[in-house]
Formats: structure tokens, sequence, C-alpha cells
């Protein structure tokens, strides 16, 4: 996509920097970062197929829809941990074994995997909270954030009904924004082939099959029990992805970079990609350790080549360096960020001044 952001000689001298302090102080020692990345995929991998086979063990009802709402939790954060970075190049040197990584986790959770990762690294990455650029910001109506966005009447209850719309999310993207992009006229998406469709297909099959079919067939529990069980993973599921994927772009502080009538984004790549994002704990290890770098937004951002396991670091060359310069990241905690989301949307709930 052509380059539509300003040129500020500032910032791209900053930026310039940034790159020279990191590629002489962030030492990366390879083979700790590969015997660290072996341990952390044996936990996540350990932990969703423990909480996968307790799914035909347990007997007690209860405890079978406790089990389906961990499974869903662990599964999604072992996506978070490695497809993300799968989709960024930043696991294997060879592209090839990233791509089949990040199509099987996201396959694990039932997502499509080839329309998300051409939308999530050539739109949003691209031009992340600038309207008409950012795919990321075209989700739904039912949510406004977007400063000069069209204000319609249900919105300014939107503070109050969002955590209520946000639980049918991971649903709703599985069986109908996935559907809806496969058939759309999408540029961002091409033409589909033969191949593309029989990859959708195939992915959604090896889901259903893996986490509703099987179940139904060899647990112990009646089909109604599998079915709520099903229902409640994605409810709370969708709960914890989106209040995650929001507060690392749609908090009080955010900023929306707006567009002029040439469309070229009023500011530069660089700023937007820092103004736009939210941190909450960027120097924790454990935080990074379960967030997989969601945490560590604006490093992503900057440094999408860089994997999220070297953030925490790369934040203490990063921060100061940037308040030096007279840009502060935004930053919250993770239920700060939550709270600070929902005063954006009871905000954002009146049409603009």
């Amino acid at each position: 996509m052509e380059n539509k952001h300003i040129l500020i000689k500032e910032d791209q001298q900053l930026f310039q920097q940034l790159l020279e302090a990191i590629k002489t102080e962030l030492v990366i020692d390879p083979i700790k970062t590969r015997n660290f990345l072996i341990f952390k995929f044996v936990v996540y991998l350990s932990l969703t197929v423990f909480n996968y086979w307790l799914l035909f063990q347990i007997s007690h009802t209860g405890l079978f829809l406790l089990a389906f709402i961990s499974y869903g939790y662990v599964s999604l954060l072992f996506a978070f941990n490695f497809a993300h970075d799968f989709s960024h190049n930043t696991v294997f040197k060879n592209s090839v074994w990233n791509n089949l990584g990040f199509i099987a986790l996201y396959t694990m959770v039932g997502a499509h995997a080839e329309a998300w990762r051409l939308r999530h690294v050539h739109s949003h990455h691209f031009a992340p909270n600038v309207d008409g650029y950012d795919s990321d910001l075209s989700i739904s109506p039912l949510i406004r954030v977007i400063p000069g966005s069209p204000h319609r009447w249900y919105n300014r209850f939107q503070h109050w009904y969002a955590p209520i719309a946000y639980m049918s999310y991971s649903l709703f993207w599985i069986c109908i924004k996935d559907i809806v992009l496969l058939y759309a006229n999408d540029p961002l998406l091409g033409k589909k082939s033969w191949r593309y469709h029989l990859s959708f297909w195939l992915q959604k099959s090896i889901y259903f099959g893996y986490l509703l079919v099987l179940p139904l067939l060899l647990s112990e529990q009646h089909w109604t029990w599998v079915l709520l069980g099903f229902l409640l993973m994605h409810l709370f599921q969708s709960l914890f992805l989106l209040f995650t994927f929001f507060i690392t772009h749609h908090v009080e502080e955010t900023f929306y970079p707006t567009t002029n009538t040439s469309g070229m984004i009023q500011t530069s790549w660089f700023r937007n990609q820092v103004s736009s994002s939210n941190d909450f704990y960027p120097f924790s290890e454990a935080a990074n350790f379960v967030f997989g770098g969601f945490n560590n937004h604006v490093a992503h951002h900057l440094f999408p080549n860089i994997h999220h396991v070297h953030y925490p670091r790369l934040n203490r060359l990063l921060y100061p360096m940037l308040k030096a310069h007279g840009l502060t990241p935004n930053q919250t905690g993770f239920w700060g960020g939550i709270r600070s989301h929902l005063l954006l949307l009871r905000r954002m709930s009146v049409p603009d001044s």
C-alpha cells in the first residue's frame, strides 16, 4: 500500500536513532531465545491439551462446563503467544514454517488465518486507528470510538451494553465475519482462488469437528451440555479477547489520526504507531509471558519484526528515548485499561460538539 502519511523529519530521525540504539544495545542471544520459546510452547501446548483431554474425562456436568471455559482461555493464550508472532515471521527464519504454525493455531481457535493476517499486516499495521485505512475499525456500528464518526441513537448506551455485546464476538467472527469476508469484494484480500476456499472450509471443518463434534460423540455429557459448554466457552473467551484487543488501541488517551481530502494521514507513520497504541505492564516479564506481547503494543507496532519475548528489554530503551523527545507512550494496567476503554465509550456515546 502506498504510504499515505505525511513526512515529519524529526520523527523520521528519532525512528532512525531508535533503530540504531536497538541494533547496538538490544543484545539477542538466539540460542537462549530458542530455548525459552521451546519452554513457552511446551507450557501452552500442555495446558491446551490437558484442558481438552478433560472434556472427555469429566462426568460431573458443572466441572465439564468449567473445563470448556478453561479450554477457551488457555487455547486463546496459546494463540496470543505464538500465532501473532507467526503472522509477522518472527519465530522461524523460514516463512513457510511460520505460515504453517500460524494457520494451525488460528484453526485451533476457529478463525480464518489468511483473511486475518492480510488485513492485520497490510491495513491495521499500516495505519492503526485511521478511519478508512485500519480494517479493525470496521467491526460493527454498535461501538463508536472514532471522533467525527456517525452517531446512532443506540450509541448513547454503548458503555452499558458493550460488555454484553463483546461476549458474542468470537462466535460472530468464526461463523459470520469470516464467511462475509470470504465472499466480499475486499481489496485487501483480492480475488480468492479455489485453494483459498479449500483452506477456509478445511480450517472451519477441523475446528467444529474437534471442538464440537468429537465432544458430542465421545464425552460423557448429554448433547445439550456440550452445546452449552461450547457456547459458554465463547461467551467468556470473547469478553477476554475483545477487552484485551480494545485496550491496546481504544482507551481515553489513544489518538485517532485524521485524513485530508486527498486521503493523506495528517501525522507521520512513526507518530501514528506510538500515539494510537496503548501498553499495559510494558516492563513486566510475567505479563509478557501471559499476553504474548499484546501488552507491549507500542514496541510491537514500531518493530513488528522483533519477537515479543524481547519487548520488556526493548522498552527500557524505547521509553526513555520517546520521553526525551516529548512523546510519552500511552500506558494503563489491564483493569485500568478496561475502565479507560469503557470511559472512552461513554465519551463517544454523545454526538461530537
